[in-house]
């Protein structure tokens, strides 16, 4: 769903002296606004590459939760560490990687950042301290505490901010994960992107507890849920986990309740779900909310945002033609970074 400041914008006062103040910079609510709207636009050509045939096999789109990402990584520093599950677009992106990569990691071309092998659902950006992009759901989960554990063990002040989706909560991963982070006072905060639905079966059906950030309190773990529409809700509650983290106090866990406009992949048409239900959550939709503040704290004009919006459609449309023009890996690829011992010797030539 793309979003437009003369369609969605709400009348302001011209008037100087009724301008509130914002708690946060003009530069932070403006790498706010593009780059949420860039990943819709990016997830927005990734559905209609889909489409087309360019990307195959599974997409899973993180249209509607891109508040989630973006108010993280805000909040935290250079040298953090991040992992998620496999709705993994956008992470990366908001970390810094050029997004034509990510494009051509879906399109399964050699350019793509993790070659062209990893495809929608593992992508991987060391640089950018990104460690993945998982399809095993629940399997980042102790992962994460491994990637806090050895920043403790190291004596850095980094920690590791690990993403799940909500029905990752159900697995026994996740419990003892969460069990042994509080124990070794690791530094990881754990965050559930909680969009109502694991698959296409609603938390209601799945768990006895709803309320899911309450499942950290049986650890002891500091546990807080977060309107995750709202990208300063994100940035507060991570920047307190955070500070937490870095003080040697542990692990939070974050319930970000957000949304999804898609079904859980491409290929699911969401029909579980009501129409009146998707349009009530259309209308917190974090990317206008995000504009209405700006507009309303006067630091951008509808005419700059409108020109944020043509540059990043311009960016997204150079990223379809990186990928389309891009070669697909030679076969001979095809058993290359599969161990990390170059040598191993149980690979046939």
């Amino acid at each position: 769903m793309a979003v437009s400041t003369k369609e969605k914008a709400k009348p302001k006062s011209k008037s100087k002296s009724t301008a509130k103040k914002s708690e946060f910079s003009k530069e932070t609510y403006l790498w706010w606004y593009e780059m949420m709207y860039l990943l819709r636009r990016f997830e927005e050509k990734a559905n209609q590459q889909y489409g087309r045939q360019k990307i195959r096999g599974f997409l899973h789109l993180y249209i509607g939760q891109e508040a989630c990402i973006a108010g993280a990584v805000t909040a935290l520093k250079e040298g953090d560490k991040y992992i998620t599950a496999y709705r993994d677009h956008a992470h990366p992106i908001a970390l810094g990687t050029d997004p034509k990569y990510i494009m051509a990691e879906l399109f399964a071309k050699e350019t793509g950042i993790s070659k062209g092998k990893g495809g929608s659902m593992h992508m991987f950006d060391k640089e950018h301290h990104f460690y993945g992009g998982h399809g095993i759901v629940g399997g980042q989960i102790p992962l994460g505490a491994g990637i806090a554990f050895a920043e403790k063990f190291k004596g850095t002040d980094n920690l590791c901010a690990t993403f799940m989706g909500d029905g990752a909560t159900r697995q026994g991963s996740f419990h003892e994960t969460l069990n042994m982070a509080m124990t070794m006072k690791l530094p990881v905060i754990f965050i559930i992107e909680n969009n109502g639905f694991a698959m296409g079966t609603s938390v209601k059906r799945t768990s006895n507890v709803t309320e899911l950030y309450t499942l950290g309190e049986a650890y002891d773990m500091p546990s807080f849920p977060v309107d995750a529409m709202k990208v300063e809700n994100v940035h507060h509650a991570v920047a307190e986990a955070a500070e937490r983290a870095r003080k040697g106090d542990g692990p939070t866990l974050l319930e970000f309740r957000t949304y999804r406009y898609k079904g859980h992949s491409v290929s699911d048409p969401a029909k579980y779900r009501t129409k009146e239900e998707l349009e009530g959550y259309k209308s917190q939709d974090p990317i206008v909310q995000c504009m209405n503040s700006i507009l309303e704290y006067k630091l951008a004009s509808e005419d700059a945002l409108k020109a944020i919006e043509d540059k990043v459609k311009e960016q997204v449309e150079e990223c379809i033609k990186f990928a389309d023009e891009s070669a697909y890996p030679d076969p001979s690829e095809a058993l290359k970074d599969v161990y990390a011992q170059p040598d191993y010797p149980y690979i046939l030539d």
